[in-house]
């Protein structure tokens, strides 16, 4: 996964270590704070698929400085040693997760010995830092251990959760060379392995695609869908956002999605989603229902590249964001909502025209890249124009009045509103605006319209085959 980083990116610094034995954290506190000041504390949880990434990769000082936080930022095991599951008492799974809460209890324990006020503490991350955020919301095990949470691009109803593991557990041991005829006799061949083979090829990456969330009876005990649609969920403010392109370039060019310079085909596009049907949540018979959605009546390689490019968006991010902010607002906490929507300057040399705010674009504002003197740093931002110092500090000002208030709204600021039966939200780029109802049609699409057609033709099938 690094050496794709290193393909996007080539300016930043991207040399890593790589060990099971990481959970180490770092701790960025405004260089004249003590410890009686008792400031807020927002604690940074990463992205990167669960597979990859690291807490040195965020640089927290400016955020920080500019808004009298204390920054932390933490790490967690990922990919096998992570988050490996058999389904069963031979690997339940979900040990990151259990990283990122012992993460959480030692702030709470000892935060204050950095002027952090453990009273006062944000979740926020992007990506599968997001996702984390969003289960850490789910967990019995993290209540108490947090005030407030922002996900960014990633929640917990994103197709990372699965309820066969097992699947993903034997091409894992294929991969590795280990027999697959138990649970036992998996996790005991890969326990013998040594550090290095735990990491995944980028090809075998492919192979495996996700190593997945799953119930393991300890960090969760159903299924995300089944906590929210009970309610059962830590009661904090919560914003959830995603950006207005989310698919647009760093996901399928990582991928190696074909035809994102020169256009698509629907051919190639049906040839792409009908092995992800389940990612779709739909037999595979029926995934020309949501290309017909998507793709209309158009043979134009470029129009059909952007549509399947929203479509997957949709999936993958938008879609199970509106939808955990809805299950969130219905339990009774305030929730804002946001797209952000600006392409940063700094992209202009890689990333195609057509691409708007990418997955990630967001997180150079966040952490205030504009103002990092290290320009190797992943969060630096070595082209920005003025306009963009503005939108960062104002991104910085809502994150750090929400960290403060568990509420984005301050002087100066254009006026978010919560996330209600009115589905207001805010946009996100150089000029805020106030927006309602995101996707509305899609959304529509994805949790009526579409169960109703697969239903219907599922019992026309039913019926014809019992004729």
């Amino acid at each position: 996964m690094l050496e794709i980083f290193k393909d996007i990116l080539p300016d930043k610094h991207l040399n890593f270590s790589i060990s099971e034995d990481c959970l180490y954290l770092n701790i960025y506190t405004p260089a004249h704070s003590n410890e009686k000041d008792k400031l807020p504390v927002v604690v940074w949880i990463h992205g990167g698929a669960l597979l990859t990434g690291g807490a040195s990769m965020y640089d927290g000082s400016a955020l920080s400085a500019y808004e009298n936080l204390v920054v932390v930022t933490i790490q967690y095991r990922l990919g096998i040693p992570g988050f490996f599951s058999t389904g069963d008492e031979h690997a339940r799974g979900n040990w990151g997760f259990l990283d990122q809460v012992a993460a959480l209890q030692w702030i709470q324990e000892n935060i204050e010995h950095f002027g952090g006020d453990p009273g006062s503490v944000t979740i926020f991350g992007e990506s599968a830092g997001g996702i984390s955020v969003s289960f850490l919301v789910l967990s019995p095990l993290a209540k108490g251990l947090f005030h407030k949470a922002i996900s960014e691009s990633g929640v917990a109803l994103s197709p990372m959760f699965s309820s066969q593991p097992e699947v993903v557990a034997k091409i894992i041991a294929n991969i590795s060379g280990c027999d697959t005829s138990s649970s036992a006799a998996m996790v005991r061949c890969l326990m013998k392995k040594p550090e290095e083979k735990m990491i995944l090829s980028r090809e075998q990456q492919k192979q495996v695609s996700i190593i997945p969330i799953v119930v393991d009876g300890v960090f969760i005990q159903k299924t995300p869908e089944e906590l929210m649609a009970g309610k059962e969920c830590s009661a904090v403010p919560y914003i959830v956002g995603v950006n207005n392109h989310e698919y647009g370039w760093m996901i399928p060019f990582s991928t190696d999605i074909p035809g994102l310079k020169e256009g698509m085909h629907k051919e190639t596009i049906l040839s792409i989603l009908q092995p992800m049907h389940p990612l779709l949540s739909v037999p595979a018979e029926f995934v020309s229902l949501i290309t017909d959605e998507y793709l209309e009546d158009t043979d134009d390689p470029f129009t059909l590249r952007d549509q399947f490019l929203e479509l997957m968006g949709d999936v993958i991010f938008v879609i199970p964001a509106i939808r955990t902010s809805k299950y969130h607002r219905d339990s009774g906490s305030p929730v804002y909502f946001y797209e952000f929507q600006h392409r940063p300057s700094s992209h202009t040399s890689f990333k195609p025209d057509f691409v708007k705010a990418d997955h990630g674009d967001e997180l150079g504002f966040v952490f205030g890249g504009a103002f990092l003197t290290d320009k190797t740093s992943l969060m630096a931002s070595a082209v920005v124009t003025e306009e963009e110092k503005h939108l960062s500090r104002t991104v910085m000002k809502y994150w750090a009045n929400f960290a403060r208030n568990g509420n984005p709204n301050g002087e100066g600021l254009v006026e978010w509103p919560t996330y209600d039966v009115n589905e207001q939200y805010l946009e996100l780029n150089l000029q805020q605006k106030t927006a309602k109802k995101l996707r509305g049609n899609r959304m529509e699409f994805w949790t009526k319209t579409l169960p109703e057609k697969v239903r219907m033709k599922t019992k026309e099938k039913r019926e014809h085959a019992e004729l």
